[in-house]
């Protein structure tokens, strides 16, 4: 509409005063009244330094030889330089690659394989556990203890935990064997999960874990999302009151993992599990502890129902199902 403006007034003020009055590059309109014919392209003279079709094919033969196949221009050149012979500069080299297609990365390097998310379900105690290790400061610099722990998923139960002086396949392979044993876990009941550190990838622990029937998968690289309840607990760990900065002995740190996992599985409510203790959870005693709660409950709203404007209050639910990425609903079409 403007430029069709700029026409209207053109014949009675001129040109440029229509395109300063109505905001409008006179560059545009003058562009637009007469369009720019495109040039026509005139072939490109060879240059008469350039190398021979014959020149290019012998470079290009090189470059496909096995000596050579995988290594870059750069390297092609010196290489040759140092047996005293000399086809074409490392530029050179590329535009021939390029002028055939070549012109990518050449070495023979590996290809990280495509991690799928894991999405594991748990609908029941002893059906999804997950197991990491920590590290804890010692007395001095540089000196660590490790901390294993295996946990129930659903329950939020510690089945297992160890302190050692080092992270070691044979320590968590003995871990694991001991934990299953104590739960009573049978071929075809249990699905492990861990990420991707050396203990948990080692083949002890993988033919431990084959031979028992036991189903292991394993977190995505640099994923901590994925095994976000070891995540969470050592977190839980790592800021109770009296966990100190360092360790003055494996023995302290082992009387302190004594403490705080007994207070853990025993006492400490779990907002996850509809704040019960995960062994009440794990023992399968949750849903009458949930009924006595509502016995409670329902008491002082007999005693004082003015005091409750919601009606009988109900306490939390328990858990149905834990997810490790839950996937997500996919929306209905329109």
């Amino acid at each position: 509409m403007i430029e069709q403006g700029v026409e209207d007034l053109t014949p009675v003020v001129g040109t440029r005063p229509a395109c300063r009055a109505l905001g409008v590059a006179h560059a545009t309109i003058y562009r637009r009244r007469t369009p720019l014919e495109p040039r026509p392209k005139r072939p490109r003279k060879p240059a008469t330094r350039a190398l021979l079709p014959e020149e290019r094919q012998a470079v290009l033969d090189v470059l496909h030889s096995e000596r050579f196949l995988d290594q870059s221009p750069a390297s092609v050149v010196a290489t040759l330089l140092d047996e005293e012979r000399y086809l074409a500069s490392e530029r050179t080299m590329y535009r021939i690659l390029a002028g055939a297609g070549e012109s990518r990365e050449r070495r023979n390097q590996l290809v990280h394989p495509s991690y799928a998310k894991p999405e594991l379900l748990a609908e029941r105690p002893n059906e999804l556990w997950s197991w990491d290790i920590t590290k804890l400061l010692g007395p001095r610099k540089w000196t660590y203890y490790y901390l294993y722990v295996i946990m129930d998923i659903f329950s939020r139960y510690v089945v297992g935990w160890t302190i050692q002086y080092r992270e070691s396949a044979q320590v968590a392979q003995q871990l694991i064997a001991q934990a299953i044993a104590q739960q009573g876990i049978v071929a075809d009941q249990l699905t492990v999960h861990a990420d991707r550190g050396s203990s948990m990838t080692s083949k002890p622990v993988a033919f431990l874990l084959a031979d028992l029937g036991v189903t292991k998968t394993h977190s995505r690289p640099y994923t901590s999302t994925d095994n976000p309840y070891s995540e969470a607990q050592f977190r839980t760990l790592k800021y109770r009151p009296g966990f100190p900065d360092r360790f003055g002995s494996i023995e302290d740190a082992r009387l302190f993992g004594d403490t705080f996992f007994l207070w853990y599985n025993h006492e400490h409510r779990h907002s996850g599990i509809g704040y019960m203790t995960p062994v009440a959870v794990h023992s399968g005693r949750a849903q009458q502890l949930r009924e006595r709660r509502a016995d409670v409950l329902a008491a002082a709203y007999e005693a004082h129902p003015e005091r409750f404007v919601h009606g009988v209050p109900q306490p939390p639910k328990l858990p149905t199902a834990a997810w490790i990425n839950k996937p997500r609903k996919e929306e209905p079409a329109h």
